[in-house]
């Protein structure tokens, strides 16, 4: 498995065989940070960190990866990028993760009351929803009720993760009701139903929509300042590698760290 293979690897819901698939899948990252030790770098730190995140830090924390490996050599991050309530199922299942960053402080309480966190969780970032639409806006979104409309085909996040839990915190405020035709596993896949035209809008977080680049139009709404997330970080109690673990989440919280989040659309906590 080569180094770019292996860096990033995107997770599927997991439920009973899945939480099992992914423990092996982690355990086989945590494999290769015997080899990538070889070679520590003169602070010390070397091998493989594993970073669990929500999906709607993929862009920001892959950047974060590559310049934490600039600057401790002798390291490599390797991150599972999927839904927070999957990822916490397989922690709290046993997958050898370092580190867990979560969209919500729900899903990490669910790390927490495992007794799997090193410390107490600290936020640091957060991210509020945003419309995603075709291209151009054709069907001319204007506001959350406009989803609601019988022509429109809308998906959303499943409710079990925190994008969806957002969602219906948002629609419950405005005093709406919506039947998506799909409830997606995470921000991403609800992004993509818009991006390859399977569906007129989602409703994602605005940093997904600002990822996307021209391949989705957004539309902010009132609603959304109601469901606005905090993200959480933690480094794990059987952390594999703790002082990388550690280390990482230094960066991600350092003004260097900052900076690469707040200009992919989030906000400081």
């Amino acid at each position: 498995m080569n180094r770019s293979a292996r860096r990033i690897r995107r997770t599927l819901q997991v439920t009973g065989a899945g939480a099992a698939a992914l423990v092996a899948l982690s355990a086989c990252s945590s494999s290769d940070s015997g080899a990538a030790s070889s070679g520590g770098g003169s602070d010390g730190l070397s091998g493989t960190v594993n970073v669990f995140a929500a999906a709607s830090l993929t862009e920001s924390f892959t950047e974060l990866g590559e310049e934490f490996e600039k600057r401790h050599p002798g390291t490599e991050v390797v991150f599972n990028f999927g839904g927070s309530d999957s990822l916490a199922a397989g922690i709290t299942s046993g997958a050898p993760a370092d580190v867990f960053a979560s969209a919500s402080p729900r899903t990490m309480k669910a790390v927490t009351d495992a007794d799997a966190a090193a410390g107490t969780p600290v936020a640091f970032v957060r991210n509020r929803l945003e419309i995603a639409t075709l291209p151009g806006n054709p069907d001319r979104v204007a506001s959350l009720k406009d989803l609601t409309g019988s022509d429109l085909k809308v998906v959303l996040c499943d409710r079990a993760v925190p994008c969806g839990a957002a969602a219906q915190k948002a629609l419950t405020a405005a005093g709406l009701k919506l039947t998506p035709v799909s409830y997606e596993e995470d921000v991403k896949s609800a992004l993509n139903k818009v991006v390859l035209k399977e569906a007129d809008a989602a409703v994602v977080y605005r940093t997904d929509v600002k990822a996307a680049g021209d391949k989705v139009a957004g539309v902010e709404f009132p609603e959304s300042a109601k469901a606005v997330n905090d993200y959480p970080i933690t480094l794990l109690k059987d952390a594999p590698n703790a002082d990388v673990g550690q280390a990482f989440i230094e960066l991600v919280r350092s003004a260097a760290g900052q900076k690469v989040l707040t200009a992919a659309g989030f906000t400081a906590p």
